[in-house]
């Protein structure tokens, strides 16, 4: 779970990096005076945190990162902690501002050990000061071991600046990760963090820039990515003038609903209207109208079997979204193939995806909201190809098919017009019920169709659908279903 102090930029290993560099060999910053800092941060949130705290132990393993976790074990002793600290390399392997960390350590009459399982006995916190953000490879042997106990121990943990084993720029666990409830990060925060696994492993994330200077900041450029959240966007919707009517707001057309399908189309429909849309109207089979009607009869529901029967709707509306329920049948193609020569901005999603998979072409009117199953069949490869690396995943589908690019899950990505990438970190597992995408593309069509400026739809709609779901899921997230969102997201919209 993130803070809402922490700031918007997220970074790559490699910007991190440079960030360090700069501070250091061009802003005259001693390496081990940010070490010290990072060390004195974590101090102080493990204590508030778990202020009954009296035993802590700290794991280290090699690098700076271990060097945090020498120098965090230091103040612990000098704040008359009981401190064990278990090493998985040599201290006398340590290097540079490590070295000095582990010294200075001992120099406070700290002893450290071979790491043991029965030193997790005792203790009421752990710290995870083994990998930092480097770490590229797949944990293996007693370091696979001791995350694994570490994580069986049924403690607090608190992270270091990222959980042991979590990829710091793909989120995805390498073959092992430390599961955290505490992380404290520093410098910049890292993208990998709050996409795919992060999210699972980095508990609450608190975070310090250790009053690096901003000229280092403005050396690297533009953050790898930036975060999102709901209160950024409302403004987007202001409240109404007292003489408003429908025209002013819109009209959405949902395209999709094959035979056995139109609940999904009926969930986008009523999405979009419940976000503010003036009129919303669907196209589906015939046989599917006046049970649509029936069941929401503010939704125009129309059977539509041909061409010419599909025309004059979209003549009448603002945006087309198309997709739910909307099947692969000839009847399908059909619809599809008219609606993409139409000159609305359209939001393609479900089964519109896989036939644009088939038929790939780019156009900047449209909204691309693939689950990571749809993207892979859009890039033409596997689901773990596209989760392997969701930033790089994302960055293809907008260069191959334009226009904003939605890339569904956990942390779910942004690209927006420009190529410019965003997470959305809020939502929870309940969202993994059928319906959730037939929501989400309801909510971004009536955002469009509002007038919105397609960025700040894709993004809004983004935020709003993941905030309705936290939402609603208070009861619970198991049994969470897609229409529990839409008074949530009424309630949103008005805020």
């Amino acid at each position: 779970m993130s803070d809402h102090t922490l700031p918007d930029a997220l970074y790559s290993v490699t910007q991190v990096r440079e960030l360090d560099r700069v501070t250091i060999e061009e802003l005259g910053v001693p390496g081990y005076e940010l070490m010290q800092r990072a060390a004195k941060f974590s101090y102080d949130s493990l204590v508030e945190s778990y202020p009954d705290a009296i035993s802590i132990t700290v794991i280290c393993g090699a690098g700076n990162n271990a060097g945090d976790g020498y120098e965090l074990a230091r103040l612990a002793l000098e704040d008359n902690k009981q401190v064990n600290v278990g090493y998985l390399i040599e201290p006398n392997q340590l290097t540079g501002d490590a070295k000095t960390a582990y010294e200075a350590f001992l120099s406070a009459n700290g002893e450290a050990q071979a790491f043991e399982p029965n030193q997790l006995n005792d203790a009421d916190v752990v710290v995870d000061a083994i990998f930092g953000t480097g770490l590229d490879r797949n944990i293996e042997g007693h370091f696979a071991e001791a995350i694994a106990q570490i994580n069986d121990c049924m403690l607090p943990i608190v992270a270091i600046d990222i959980p042991s084993g979590l990829h710091a720029d793909t989120g995805i666990v390498m073959n092992v990760a430390v599961k955290a409830d505490l992380t404290c990060t520093f410098i910049g925060l890292k993208k990998g963090m709050f996409t795919n696994d992060g999210s699972e492993h980095t508990g609450t994330i608190r975070f310090a820039d250790l009053d690096v200077p901003d000229e280092a900041y403005n050396n690297v450029g533009k953050p790898a990515a930036t975060r999102i959240e709901l209160s950024q966007f409302q403004h987007c919707l202001p409240p109404r003038q007292r003489n408003a009517h429908k025209g002013e707001f819109g009209h959405v057309l949902v395209v999709g609903g094959d035979f056995g399908f139109i609940g999904a189309a009926r969930m986008a429909a009523e999405a979009a209207a419940r976000v503010g849309a003036g009129l919303v109207s669907v196209a589906t089979r015939s046989a599917h109208a006046a049970m649509l009607t029936a069941v929401r009869p503010e939704i125009m529901s129309h059977g539509v079997e041909t061409l010419n029967e599909l025309m004059p709707l979209i003549k009448r509306t603002n945006v087309v979204a198309i997709g739910p329920g909307l099947g692969r049948s000839e009847w399908a193609q059909l619809l599809m193939g008219r609606v993409l020569e139409s000159e609305c901005p359209l939001v393609i999603d479900a089964d519109a995806l896989n036939l644009l998979a088939e038929d790939p072409r780019k156009s900047a009117k449209w909204v691309l909201t693939p689950h990571p199953g749809e993207a892979a069949r859009l890039l033409q490869t596997d689901t773990k190809t596209i989760q392997a690396n969701r930033f790089e995943s994302i960055s293809t589908l907008h260069q191959q098919f334009s226009g904003p690019v939605v890339l569904k899950g956990s942390g779910s990505l942004i690209a927006d017009t420009t190529g410019n990438i965003s997470i959305c970190d809020a939502g929870n597992p309940g969202m993994s019920s059928g319906g959730m995408g037939d929501v989400l593309t309801g909510v971004i069509a009536g955002l469009v169709a509002q007038g919105l400026d397609i960025d700040d739809a894709v993004k809004l709609g983004v935020c709003l659908h993941a905030s309705a779901a936290d939402h609603a899921s208070v009861v619970g997230e198991r049994g969470l279903l897609a229409l529990d969102l839409m008074p949530h997201l009424r309630k949103l919209v008005n805020q």
